[in-house]
């Protein structure tokens, strides 16, 4: 998927959790509750994410140096762990903090008009912001179910918005069933209850998310429906594979190493030379995600 798809999604869900965030914050102030307030910390540190996510890409995207000849694309990776490990996480931990809080020091709620009506104004401007990323998810993951995808692309940016999305649309419905169940039943129980639910909702994103980021940032292997394509295009070109190597070097970057034996041992070195570039360009070509390129021809037997 084009980087500029993944950044369009970034920005629309910074904007959308930004308005948000405000919206319940003071809605929670207003009202005493427990979900509302784990809700809007939920979506104050979903703009964080964002704005993580924004400079991994700025700074992954500057250009090969002489401390870095292969670039700075697993740069992005380092800020997604941190979306993950730092802000997702602290969110579910306050959720969590303030749901047993409320649990022991139960209060009822105030003015819960203006909670359910900032939820449904949030529904809609997340739901605006998931669909969005959807989309792009769909096309980048065409026929693959969705945690197969997630588990093996490496465009981490959309990985994690999608996810947080989902994570922040799930938080607002849980959070509106918890506060309609506190307005009809008086208890306010049902308040404490979603946050607490809220709070392990966010951890659990916050693990997959931060294992998968962590076998990016090790060198994740592509998906093996590229491999098999790449090993495909030198085999119809009359090579043998003998090892083919294509991991994850950053968002929509691919770096593959490649040994290869050629059909005809007496080709001389010129035409060799001529062949693998043609190949090279074929596999670019079938693969606009390969960034760095490279091959080692093997006479031996």
């Amino acid at each position: 998927m084009a980087a500029g798809g993944s950044t369009r999604v970034v920005v629309l869900a910074l904007l959308a959790n930004a308005g948000i965030a405000v919206a319940k914050l003071v809605a929670a102030l207003v009202t005493g509750s427990g979900s509302m307030l784990a809700e809007s910390v939920h979506s104050f540190a979903d703009s964080g994410n964002q704005g993580l996510l924004l400079l991994g890409h700025h700074r992954s995207q500057r250009p090969p140096d002489e401390h870095h000849p292969l670039g700075y694309g697993r740069a992005a990776y380092f800020w997604a762990l941190l979306v993950a490990a730092i802000l997702f996480v602290l969110g579910g931990m306050f959720s969590l903090y303030e749901g047993i809080h409320k649990l022991q020091e139960a209060k009822p709620l105030k003015h819960v008009g203006w909670a359910v009506g900032v939820l449904v104004f949030g529904c809609f401007l997340e739901g605006y912001s998931l669909r969005a990323a959807w989309l792009e998810c769909n096309k980048a993951r065409g026929k693959t179910s969705l945690l197969r995808w997630a588990r093996g692309t490496g465009n981490v940016n959309l990985l994690v918005v999608v996810f947080e999305d989902l994570a922040a649309m799930a938080g607002l419905l849980l959070a509106l069933l918890a506060v309609l169940l506190t307005w009809i039943t008086g208890n306010p129980f049902f308040d404490a209850l979603g946050s607490c639910v809220i709070g392990a909702l966010l951890l659990v994103v916050a693990i997959f998310l931060g294992s998968q980021v962590r076998r990016l940032i090790i060198g994740l292997s592509a998906s093996p429906d590229v491999q098999e394509g790449i090993q495909g295009i030198w085999e119809r070109h009359g090579y043998e594979v003998l090892t083919l190597h294509v991991i994850w070097d950053g968002p929509a970057r691919l770096l593959v190493a490649t040994k290869v034996r050629p059909g005809e041992p007496s080709i001389d070195a010129t035409s060799l030379m001529r062949e693998i570039n043609e190949v090279e360009n074929e596999v670019r070509a079938a693969y606009p995600e390969v960034a760095y390129n490279f091959v080692e021809p093997d006479f031996q037997v």
